[in-house]
């Protein structure tokens, strides 16, 4: 579904991505792992075309290179950023409404599911985001993005914070999205879920992969884990 090729990014003169390629089939989960600086949140900005960057990005056959970013969500990409961009003035629920992008039969997607993969979200629905706690936060900030109805998501660091019970439901939750034919690319840092959960995982550093393959063989290799990792 989403085909990345030769991909370069710039931050003003400085050159942060050097040649990325990589794909993310359907119903597929991804995880894009690295140290902090390796390029991997840099390569979610560039997708969604946040940033000026040289290179092939294809969707679905489309290229979106050059895209703005509401064109490029409204093709079926979600993206859930690392400082969550929540609503603070509007409500659970509310905050919910906005990332609404249909309600006809075709929708996957409901507040009931919300609520349901998330109960502590029900019980504040009519709470303002602004006061919820960080793990609140990002369970809003993923069902958020989730009633946008993507064909793909991108979450970068969905467990940063969050107690290890949430971090489960977390996992439970992406799981529950490749059930429904829905592609995860998933940037994290640390090993745990993303092992856990994981059909391809890919390493960075200094802006480049440095290792594709199955979690299988990445445990296989101890050297990519002690030079690229935080083990």
């Amino acid at each position: 579904m989403l085909n990345v090729n030769q991909l370069h990014a710039y931050y003003g003169q400085s050159h942060v991505l050097h040649g990325v390629s990589f794909q993310v089939g359907q119903g597929e989960i991804v995880a894009l792992l690295g140290r902090n600086g390796s390029g991997r949140s840099t390569t979610a900005k560039a997708i969604m075309g946040l940033l000026d960057c040289v290179g092939d990005i294809v969707w679905k056959g489309q290229p979106i290179q050059g895209k703005k970013p509401f064109e490029i969500a409204h093709l079926g990409i979600g993206y859930v950023p690392e400082n969550r961009d929540i609503f603070p003035r509007l409500t659970v629920h509310q905050n919910l409404l906005l990332g609404q992008k249909g309600k006809g039969q075709g929708a996957r997607w409901s507040f009931d599911d919300m609520y349901a993969m998330f109960p502590r979200l029900k019980e504040r629905q009519h709470t303002e985001a602004g006061v919820l706690s960080g793990g609140e936060q990002q369970m809003l900030t993923l069902c958020r993005t989730l009633m946008g109805d993507p064909d793909l998501i991108i979450i970068d660091e969905p467990t940063e914070g969050l107690a290890p019970m949430i971090v489960g439901q977390v996992g439970e939750y992406l799981q529950t999205l490749k059930g429904r034919g829905i592609s995860v690319l998933l940037i994290e840092q640390k090993l745990n879920i993303a092992m856990a959960i994981s059909d391809r995982a890919l390493v960075m550093g200094h802006g480049s992969i440095v290792f594709q393959g199955t979690p299988d063989g990445l445990r296989a290799d101890p050297d990519t884990r002690r030079e690229w990792l935080e083990v």
